[in-house]
């Protein structure tokens, strides 16, 4: 695996671990109330939803990171194709339903390394 396709992965896994941990376990700290430009009170009503969606994006993370220690590089790329299109779809859809900074902050960096995964197969 190239060692810029490795990085640009890494960083997206690194990304969603970010996520997960604001969605399951900072989700109504005030930190995270301004990121996601939230009430204290919505944030308590919809915590348990987060944790779920926070589960997911660590899911994602943990495949990218299985994609880069996968000791066949092949397949490890196709791995990384995989989760990276996973990201891909989830952030329009959340373009789409939720907020366009969505694309910019998982679209952009998920797309980038999968057109590097891409190149490398």
């Amino acid at each position: 695996m190239a060692i810029l396709t490795t990085i640009f992965i890494l960083i997206v896994a690194v990304l969603h671990f970010y996520i997960m941990y604001f969605e399951m376990f900072a989700f109504t700290k005030p930190r995270t109330l301004k990121t996601f430009n939230m009430t204290k009170e919505k944030a308590e009503s919809g915590k348990e939803l987060a944790a779920n969606q926070g589960l997911y994006n660590g899911f994602l993370a943990a495949g990218l990171v299985w994609s880069v220690l996968y000791p066949d590089s092949t397949i490890g790329l196709q791995i990384a194709l995989f989760f990276l299109s996973c990201i891909v779809i989830a952030a329009l859809y959340g373009a789409a339903t939720v907020s366009k900074r969505i694309f910019f902050a998982q679209g952009i960096p998920a797309i980038i390394a999968l057109i590097l995964t891409i190149i490398s197969l």
